[in-house]
């Protein structure tokens, strides 16, 4: 812009506008970059030299991508409300004017590869599991991951029900299509590692398969019942990684058999099973050991205020004096935490629902949702290292809230400076914002106030007529005091 051979005389009125455009342009837009920037890689959101993302356009792949990390951010944000903040900030520069539709930006997140928020959330992964001192990552110089699955519900649109169909027991037009996730956790920061996505009709353990190159020697797969079983269990000996499981509930247990280490301490042989597993590669089969050797302890996990439950568990940590039942019970006990960031990304940043309406879409969803909550537990994970307070006591809800109303006051700050001051005191805020440490605390989930009395859909909705009187009528039952007459 700066540069016309054909109008010298509009150079210096056109200078400063070429000027103003670039800024906007480079302006993301709910200026979220200002502290997440860091943490994610600039080239990957940069401008592509040919294809979908090169041209110059209003929603740019770095504008779109913050964009849609906003709406993940603020739970039941509409495509609406970004459409409206992309035409303020036009308006405030004095730029034309944006089309106050949505299907510019449908379009533009649409356009944005899938591969590329893979790698964000692979790089922002990298980076936030840096932020903690490995130090305090290790267990016994072993390093803890806990495995989990939890599953989601997506729009019902056909598309939808092919890719990931509902539940048999629903009736057609009733349900809703359902996707199910096993992912992997870092059990001292709670950063999601990886994850692996499937139907109904794909377990838990065939999924997990897919993320057995993410475990590298010297790490600890800690898991529930679901994941205990003496394939998973000889597959991890034979890459040198360790596993905590709660023993399967199918598998009977005698104390009396194998070698005693200590009161409800054995080590027992397991024999390979006859029959190989469906998703199992006949390579991998034939190298698995006919015989592997574990350890079953019984262990009681006491809560103030309740009765001690008893669990079993088994384990390859076979040496009872470098690795203590107590600790070892312990440390699953710390397992439960993965339950909880799992409620936080379903229920505290509303991922119970995913909003897409096509299975291409519905992947990028589920991935923003991942680099967001990955985002913030890299911010967590920061303030605990710096202010020296445990990541379980900081508040992952209150770390949302005061990233969305600080990410403003960063983006107005006047100079670097400024900015600095603002994202370490963010830090400090979220290390004071602490949740209270309640031993035995239980509070069951309820409801007080009462839903609005709807009906319940039990038919296909083309199929099913609204009683408009229907709220008149009361259901009045005979008292059993009375005769029937």
């Amino acid at each position: 812009m700066p540069s016309t051979p054909y109008f010298p005389q509009l150079r210096a009125r056109l200078a400063p506008l070429g000027r103003r455009v670039q800024q906007v342009k480079a302006q993301s837009l709910v200026h979220l970059e200002e502290i997440f920037g860091e943490l994610i890689p600039v080239w990957l959101l940069s401008q592509a030299d040919e294809g979908a993302n090169s041209r110059d356009r209003v929603y740019s792949l770095r504008r779109t991508f913050f964009g849609f990390l906003y709406q993940v951010l603020n739970p039941a944000c509409p495509c609406r409300e970004v459409v409206r903040q992309i035409q303020a900030l036009f308006c405030l520069h004095n730029l034309h004017r944006v089309d106050e539709g949505t299907g510019a930006y449908c379009q533009a997140r649409l356009r944005v590869p899938l591969d590329i928020l893979q790698r964000i959330r692979q790089a922002v992964t990298a980076r936030a599991e840096n932020m903690l001192p490995q130090v305090q990552q290790l267990w016994y110089g072993l390093y803890p991951k806990a495995i989990d699955g939890t599953s989601v519900t997506l729009a019902d649109t056909p598309k939808n029900q092919r890719k990931y169909p509902q539940s048999s027991s629903q009736k057609p037009g009733c349900g809703f299509p359902l996707m199910k996730i096993v992912g992997i956790f870092s059990l001292s920061t709670g950063v999601l590692l990886d994850y692996a996505k499937g139907n109904k009709h794909k377990h838990e353990l065939r999924l997990l398969h897919k993320l057995l190159d993410h475990f590298k020697p010297n790490d600890l797969a800690l898991a529930d019942r679901g994941f205990s079983s003496y394939v998973l269990m000889a597959i991890l000996f034979l890459r040198n990684v360790k596993c905590l499981f709660r023993l399967h509930k199918s598998r009977p247990t005698d104390f009396r058999k194998g070698r005693r280490l200590g009161n409800n301490d054995r080590l027992q042989t397991w024999k390979k099973p006859l029959q190989k597993p469906s998703y199992l590669p006949k390579s991998l089969w034939k190298r698995i050991p006919g015989e592997l050797t574990v350890r079953v302890l019984r262990c009681k996990l006491k809560v103030k205020g309740f009765r001690p439950e008893s669990v079993t568990l088994v384990t390859t940590l076979v040496d009872a004096k470098a690795y203590p039942a107590k600790e070892v019970a312990l440390l699953y006990a710390r397992r439960w935490n993965i339950e909880l960031w799992f409620r936080n990304i379903k229920t505290s940043m509303g991922m119970e629902a995913l909003r897409c309406q096509s299975p291409e879409m519905v992947h990028k969803e589920l991935e923003m949702f991942l680099i967001a909550y990955n985002l913030i537990r890299a911010l967590m994970a920061q303030a605990s290292a710096i202010h020296d307070v445990p990541v379980e006591r900081i508040s992952f809800k209150g770390t949302v809230d005061a990233t969305r109303q600080y990410s403003i006051a960063i983006a107005q700050a006047r100079s670097k400076k400024k900015q600095r001051e603002l994202i370490a005191e963010l830090l400090e805020v979220l290390a004071l914002d602490r949740v209270p440490d309640r031993p035995g605390r239980r509070e069951p989930r309820a409801l007080k106030r009462r839903p609005k009395p709807f009906a319940l859909l039990n038919k296909h909705r083309r199929h099913y007529k609204d009683i408009p009187h229907r709220s008149k009528y009361k259901t009045i039952q005979p008292s059993k005091n009375k005769a029937l007459i």
